[in-house]
């Protein structure tokens, strides 16, 4: 009976570390799930229901920059957002511009994620088209020009957290996308 507990203890043991091994190989993919969903740690809510943006209600006596930032993480592109700052008023949609140029002479796949800043301005930034989570392929050589068109919705203007926001940084990083790469998108995301 001693020996029987003993495997017996041994089996939980193994059974446990395999539920933490699972976990640490899922906490990723299932981090960044949850962030999208919930608009958590800075990630903006993708949005393309024509018929809600259709229905908009522009607020006008209350403008907020939009600061734009471009990053590469071990990726040798050249990215840099085509403007700097636009003004934008919340329950307007507006469209912003990337670029990309790929210097090397290889074709390089890229894949970029993006945040808001500040994080709790994220549940209200709305995109409606980008680039993320998509891989982007550049030739040798090859400049690209990447839209984001998107809204700041106008419950934003009535929170009165968002009080003293006046600016809103759109951050994008682009890391290079590798052979066998699978990026899991959370529900609302696939088409």
């Amino acid at each position: 009976t001693q020996a029987k507990d003993l495997r017996s203890t041994l089996y939980y043991v193994a059974a446990v570390g395999v539920l933490v091994f699972g976990l640490s190989y899922a906490a990723v993919p299932l981090y960044r799930i949850f962030c999208q969903s919930y608009s958590y740690g800075g990630t903006v809510q993708q949005n393309t229901d024509a018929e809600k943006v259709a229905e908009l209600t522009p607020v006008k006596d209350r403008k907020i920059a939009i600061t734009f930032n471009a990053d590469t993480s071990a990726m040798v592109w050249n990215f840099k957002p085509m403007q700097r700052k636009i003004e934008v008023i919340p329950g307007e949609t507006a469209l912003a511009f990337y670029s990309a140029r790929n210097p090397t002479d290889k074709a390089v796949v890229g894949v970029s994620t993006y945040n808001v800043l500040p994080f709790e301005a994220g549940q209200y930034f709305n995109k409606i088209q980008c680039f993320c989570f998509e891989e982007q392929m550049l030739n040798p050589k090859e400049e690209v020009q990447m839209p984001v068109f998107f809204y700041i919705d106008p419950e934003f203007a009535d929170d009165p957290a968002m009080d003293n926001v006046e600016n809103i940084t759109l951050s994008y990083t682009f890391f290079e996308a590798k052979p066998g790469m699978d990026i899991p998108l959370p529900g609302f995301l696939r088409k």
